[in-house]
């Protein structure tokens, strides 16, 4: 990894950018898209995974970037859960949402990735 002068050159980011269209796609589905709270929240946390890396970035210090690396790390996981309530309640088949799974559980590795990496560079 070397040093990057913005987000959108971190592979993580543009990673999110892709999976956050690919979820948008998703929530156009029926009967999803009748269930406007799920949508919203979904949207909402799937959005937090890529502000918060461009938000932490800008903050211009590792300690900050780390934190809201973090925060990324946890909307994705918020992300997963939705994903496994969305199945629990029969929005969708598990083989539906297995690719969105995988997608956003390889995100969460990427972020424990960055932050090792981040951590090392700055001794943090």
């Amino acid at each position: 990894m070397g040093t990057y002068s913005s987000f959108e050159d971190l592979e993580v980011y543009k990673t999110t950018i892709k999976f956050t269209a690919k979820v948008y796609d998703l929530l156009k589905k029926s009967p999803l898209k009748e269930d406007f709270a799920m949508v919203d929240q979904v949207k909402r946390a799937t959005i937090s995974i890529s502000n918060n890396i461009s938000e932490g970035f800008e903050r211009e210090t590792d300690k900050e970037l780390i934190r809201f690396l973090y925060f990324s790390k946890g909307s994705a996981g918020e992300v997963r859960n939705l994903f496994n309530l969305m199945e629990e309640i029969g929005y969708f088949k598990a083989v539906e949402l297995v690719d969105r799974k995988n997608q956003v559980i390889d995100i969460s590795k990427q972020f424990v990735n960055y932050i090792k990496y981040v951590k090392k560079r700055s001794g943090l």
